[in-house]
């Protein structure tokens, strides 16, 4: 069989093909489910201070739930409140850090932790010497691409940022205990 051709099993011959336009468009589909985690998603996207009124648009709600909502957001310590005219939020990217740390804890015994990290080092340490550098901001793409294309150069930067942050949250789940070692370590 080519495999431009489409096998016989696929569907009856009788059977008429889907309707899409019967189909909900993707705004459809995203309008649905409860409003707190509706907003709790458009929280997660924020980039930059962001007014009430904007994140109630992109959440599909009213602008008074949206701001209850993002006053609890902030009691919890997910997002934060920048006063003024107008009011704004952003999300709180050591909340965030901190729920990652307590995820690894979760699901990653102390030794689990301990040896991914060793792995994770293990990898950066490659690339310290694959681009000589210390940092992936040291490296200029400019410099690098003589042996590789831009895109393997950026796409290896990339995951070496990604690695350094890895092993960031690693390294604080492991120096701040783990639950099953019997509580977490106090530094005084």
């Amino acid at each position: 069989m080519d495999l431009t051709d489409t096998p016989d099993d696929i569907r009856d011959s009788t059977e008429s093909p889907p309707d899409f336009t019967e189909w909900d468009s993707p705004e459809e589909v995203l309008k649905g489910g409860p409003t707190r985690e509706r907003l709790l998603s458009v929280i997660l996207q924020l980039r930059t201070p962001t007014k009430v009124s904007r994140i109630a648009d992109q959440a599909d709600c009213d602008t008074e739930t949206a701001r209850d909502y993002l006053e609890w957001f902030s009691s919890m310590g997910m997002t934060r409140e920048i006063s003024g005219r107008p009011v704004r939020y952003e999300r709180n990217e050591s909340y965030l850090q901190w729920r990652r740390v307590e995820q690894i804890r979760d699901e990653y015994s102390e030794a689990e932790i301990v040896k991914e990290l060793k792995e994770t080092m293990k990898r950066i340490e490659e690339y310290r010497t694959q681009f000589d550098a210390d940092s992936p901001e040291d490296v200029s793409l400019m410099d690098s691409t003589e042996e590789a294309s831009i895109e393997e150069v950026w796409e290896a930067l990339s995951e070496w940022k990604t690695l350094k942050q890895r092993a960031e949250l690693l390294d604080t789940a492991r120096q701040n205990g783990h639950p099953s070692s019997g509580g977490a370590k106090v530094d005084a």
